[in-house]
């Protein structure tokens, strides 16, 4: 069993924006793999199939950021998942727009959609996609800057990295998440 989480805020306005990455890389996870995202459950959006003999879930909270954890621990409850099988996407700030840093296991970092998942999970091991979107020019403040498009500039990184985000899922299908470090980190 695998949970894939993208880590966003509902609402068209939020479509595109740099926050949102986590849901970006979900959807073409789900046109990828043909998992239609129709069900609701616990505050959140999710679609399942069976892929190669392993149970798949993809899964958008819907609380917005803030809140993510409100959604993915009584969906983790609910469907039996440990937290050993579950992948969470999300955006950072530390990293250039279009890299991707995977880890095992982690502090929030500041990140509010994460603080809300290790105090609803109570731990911090859970594999990760940090997701590069590149810090604020100009003193911009961190609330509005993750709330905008990416530039013109960056749109082929991010593209790039969108792309491999979703092999990296895609491998984890059936592969070990070290395996999947090794190739796709940096």
């Amino acid at each position: 069993m695998k949970l894939f989480i993208g880590l966003g805020n509902p609402g068209s306005r939020f479509d595109g924006t740099r926050h949102n990455i986590g849901f970006e890389v979900i959807d073409r996870l789900s046109d990828s793999l043909n998992i239609q995202m129709q069900q609701t459950k616990f505050k959140g959006i999710y679609g399942t199939a069976n892929i190669g003999g392993e149970k798949i879930f993809l899964l958008k909270p819907l609380t917005y950021m803030n809140l993510s954890g409100e959604c993915i621990g009584p969906f983790m409850d609910y469907f039996q998942i440990p937290v050993e099988d579950i992948l969470v996407i999300y955006d950072d700030l530390d990293t250039q727009p279009g890299k991707l840093r995977l880890r095992t296991k982690g502090s929030a970092g500041g990140h509010n959609g994460i603080k809300s998942m290790i105090a609803h999970l109570g731990t911090q091991e859970f594999k990760r996609i940090r997701f590069g979107i590149g810090r604020p020019p100009n003193q911009q403040p961190v609330p509005d800057f993750v709330l905008n498009r990416f530039s013109k500039e960056e749109q082929p990184d991010v593209e790039n990295g969108i792309e491999r985000a979703l092999k990296a899922s895609e491998a984890f299908i059936d592969t070990s998440f070290d395996k999947v470090m090794n190739k796709f980190n940096g």
